[in-house]
């Protein structure tokens, strides 16, 4: 969910091209998620499932789509959540109930034959376990492809890589990165290609965009800790809803007015649990680690075990561990020329 700044920022799109060499840090949960909300049967809702009934969107999503990444020349680095913190529970429990009205809306919709409210009801009941983070783990380190976890959320760990200069940029659809620092966002970039509009038989190109903090703070004229404010007026994973009857383009029309956080909550009814001051210092301040960015090579008997035994198809196993391997010769040519 995480903060809309939608209405005010501009994206620039950018070719998958222009990333390669690049360390990117991938918010886990949020890829992860996109995956199980879109890899689902078109006319039932259902999500990937092997012969005992278990999900496997979420690994076909790993296993295809990183390849795609690491065949474009990019470095992901997968970033999972530490602990949340307390002021986010309430955020979490109306996630829950959500998605508990989402499944029921679901059923209803399939009983009907009424395809779109499948598609969506079905995406918004998506539920990401403790099991399948364990096997997204797994299969990241089987393909050799590094993950870290964050001591608590992580968006804010990526967002710390990339301010350290460890990490190029962080990918992620939600736009919180930026209010926790993050010198470079790219969005859709485990979506790209084809993607079909709502409620039309069109299909349009999804490319990546990437958001640069300093020329997004110049265009708009403000500063980051202005951003963080325009951000929790607008609402956050840490205060729902904002202010009400402020949007993104109102806030920052009372940002760039009152120009501090003590000046605008003056002029505002503040109705979340958590003060705005606790939340503006924790996008600041959030708890972060450094981690070094590692070698890793692929095991492909054990991508192979893993995948064969959720009932993947062993000759697509196959074409895509043989794109690993020559991505992975790829990199030794290059070291070795960098070498001479």
């Amino acid at each position: 969910m995480g903060v809309n700044l939608r209405e005010i920022v501009v994206p620039r799109e950018i070719e998958m091209g222009s990333l390669r060499g690049k360390v990117i840090a991938v918010d886990a949960l949020n890829t992860i998620y996109q995956f199980l909300s879109i890899i689902r049967d078109r006319f039932t809702g259902e999500p990937l499932k092997d012969s005992e009934g278990r999900v496997t969107s979420h690994l076909s999503g790993l296993f295809y789509r990183t390849t795609r990444m690491l065949e474009s020349g990019l470095r992901p680095v997968f970033v999972f959540d530490g602990r949340a913190p307390d002021f986010k529970k309430g955020t979490q429990l109306m996630r829950r109930k959500i998605r508990k009205e989402a499944k029921e809306k679901w059923e209803q919709a399939v009983k009907v034959g009424d395809t779109e409210k499948i598609r969506l009801f079905s995406q918004q009941a998506s539920e990401l376990t403790d099991e399948m983070l364990d096997e997204a783990k797994k299969l990241l380190d089987a393909m050799g492809v590094q993950w870290v976890q964050g001591p608590s959320e992580g968006e804010a760990e990526a967002a710390y890589l990339n301010k350290k200069g460890t990490v190029y940029a962080c990918g992620s659809q939600d736009w919180d990165s930026l209010l926790f620092g993050a010198k470079r966002l790219i969005r859709n970039l485990t979506i790209t290609g084809k993607r079909k509009l709502p409620k039309k038989e069109t299909y349009v190109v999804i490319k990546p965009h990437m958001i640069e903090l300093d020329r997004l703070l110049s265009d708009m004229g403000i500063t980051h800790d202005q951003l963080i404010i325009t951000g929790i007026l607008t609402g956050t994973d840490y205060n729902p809803g904002g202010v009400t009857g402020l949007g993104p383009k109102k806030a920052l029309e009372l940002v760039k007015e009152q120009k501090t956080l003590e000046a605008v909550l003056a002029q505002v009814e503040w109705n979340s649990d958590t003060p705005a001051e606790k939340i503006f210092d924790f996008f600041k301040n959030p708890p972060a680690e450094e981690f070094g960015i590692e070698k890793r090579l692929p095991d492909p008997d054990l991508v192979k075990e893993i995948l064969i035994d959720h009932d993947f198809s062993n000759e697509r196993i196959k074409k895509t561990l043989e794109k690993l391997r020559d991505v992975e010769e790829e990199r030794k040519q290059s070291s070795l020329g960098k070498f001479f």
